[in-house]
């Protein structure tokens, strides 16, 4: 090799303008989220909403974790939740993919059709 021939220091570690590239780090495959889809809504607030209208229920509260989505009825928003109703995709082969729970930890009512399981807070209708 002559004079006049320059070495390359650059490694191959590094991008055009000399600056170290960054290579990225694998991460774990993140799992999705649970939440309810638009017709479980539908169904849960038309429940929700007879009972506000009725004075009872002021508050809710919509949890998504990764395992299993909540949605919290609240008499009042200082208090614990009266019922939670939740989805949780790993039991619904087994207990139901739903479930409704009292404040005490009680599950009421758990299955596979939303809306046969949230009927237990619904109020039976009454002869006036």
């Amino acid at each position: 090799m002559s004079e006049g021939q320059g070495i390359d220091h650059r490694s191959n570690d590094r991008d055009s303008q000399g600056a170290p590239q960054v290579i990225p780090f694998p991460s774990p495959a993140t799992t999705p989220q649970v939440a309810f889809q638009r017709d479980e809504l539908r169904t849960i607030f038309n429940l929700y909403g007879r009972r506000v209208a009725e004075g009872e229920w002021r508050d809710y509260a919509l949890d998504f974790r990764r395992d299993k989505a909540v949605f919290s009825i609240y008499r009042r928003n200082s208090e614990m939740p009266l019922y939670r109703i939740e989805k949780d995709p790993k039991l619904a082969r087994r207990q139901g993919a739903y479930a409704v729970i009292a404040a005490s930890g009680l599950v009421m009512k758990r299955g596979n059709d939303l809306a046969r399981v949230i009927g237990v807070l619904d109020k039976p209708l009454q002869a006036v």
